[in-house]
């Protein structure tokens, strides 16, 4: 009896052993995307580039990564309720999202308190980072981006008033309308109406006929695709002619879809298109991207794939997958060569250069580059 109990002891350690094993064998790295709900569609994209990083490089430290999906519905109760999960119950050495800065904001107080690294690939608010040791983000932030926005008004559009439009729902919409009006008017600009409105809403006839009346030379509406697209359709309707001018919110096929002629002429700040690829990675990148798809890559999918790739740069500089020790390396990332650009991270944020693009015909087209 005695020899028959030692021996399944000896079977239940070697499985232990071996199960600890296999697990140590996998790195596991969370990713709490908006794969449904109302920016289902930037969720989606990013997703793409996560997973065309991940083939590239499955691997780091001779370690399988495993990457962990979970969908936060576009809402930040669920985001944070992904994020916990992804800790708690997965155990992941990093969380890869989300894509919103509201979104985002619901995640990094989790990450902090449980001391593992946050890397957005695109939520632009300053306040996602602001004070936060373990918050990264792949792209720019919003200051640089309403300067990008105002300087483009004034230096090319030869704008001199401006009304602006404000999503009150969204952090980022919030914080980018601030950036651009401060930027606008230190260059000389005037902001001539400041109106609201909320995600989900339909009608914006009443914001748009006190704008007509003041007929601004650009109408800067720093919010997501599907009400850009909206109030683009009724600004025509109601015959008003002023150029329309978007954030990197707006960079999604549906803004088309749902727009139409209406979002011809639209200029947007984004992050990426391959006329502006600096790097070998970035010219690889749309290669795959092409075959892979049969289309043009977007900002958010290249955005996801360097936010993967800085990841995977920081455990390997890192020689080790515990997340101090990642958060220690990402804190000193220097001349990154990804897809959007080379990147530096300075206090958790991504300084490189930014991309104007124009719906023409359809299609989203490269403008120019402006650098920090």
């Amino acid at each position: 009896m005695k020899k028959f109990l030692t021996m399944v002891y000896i079977l239940v350690g070697l499985f232990v052993l071996g199960g600890t094993a296999k697990a140590q064998d996998v790195i596991k790295v969370g990713v709490d995307l908006e794969m449904t709900g109302a920016v289902a569609a930037f969720g989606q994209m990013t997703w793409t580039g996560i997973q065309i990083a991940h083939e590239m490089q499955p691997t780091v430290l001779g370690k399988k990564v495993k990457l962990i999906l979970d969908d936060n519905k576009s809402d930040k109760i669920e985001a944070a309720n992904v994020a916990q999960r992804l800790i708690k119950k997965d155990h992941v050495v990093a969380i890869i999202g989300a894509v919103a800065s509201s979104h985002s904001l619901a995640i990094a107080p989790i990450a902090e308190e449980n001391h593992i690294p946050q890397i957005t690939p695109s939520s632009t608010n300053p306040l996602v980072t602001q004070n936060r040791k373990w918050v990264f983000r792949a792209c720019f932030i919003d200051p640089f981006q309403g300067e990008m926005l105002a300087k483009f008004a004034v230096n090319d559009l030869h704008a001199k008033t401006a009304a602006v439009l404000t999503d009150i729902a969204q952090d980022y919409s919030v914080g980018l309308s601030n950036f651009f009006i401060k930027k606008f008017t230190q260059l000389g600009g005037k902001v001539v109406s400041h109106a609201f409105y909320q995600t989900g809403d339909q009608d914006f006839t009443a914001q748009l006929t006190a704008i007509k009346k003041l007929n601004p030379d650009v109408i800067v509406i720093p919010g997501y695709y599907t009400e850009i697209a909206l109030i683009a359709r009724q600004a025509r309707e109601l015959g008003i002619k002023s150029t329309l001018l978007a954030g990197d919110g707006a960079e999604a096929p549906e803004l088309v879809k749902i727009g139409g002629k209406a979002v011809e002429g639209l200029y947007y700040s984004t992050h990426f298109d391959e006329k502006a690829v600096q790097t070998e990675l970035g010219k690889k990148y749309v290669k795959i991207f092409r075959k892979k798809y049969h289309k043009a890559p977007d900002a958010l999918g290249a955005l996801g794939f360097d936010a993967y790739m800085l990841l995977m740069d920081a455990i390997k500089r890192a020689g080790s997958a515990d997340p101090a020790k990642i958060r220690d390396a990402l804190d000193h990332t220097k001349n990154f060569e990804g897809v959007t650009g080379i990147i530096t991270l300075v206090n958790g944020n991504a300084v490189k250069s930014g991309v104007i693009r124009v719906v023409k015909n359809g299609k989203f087209v490269y403008v120019t580059t402006i650098n920090p």
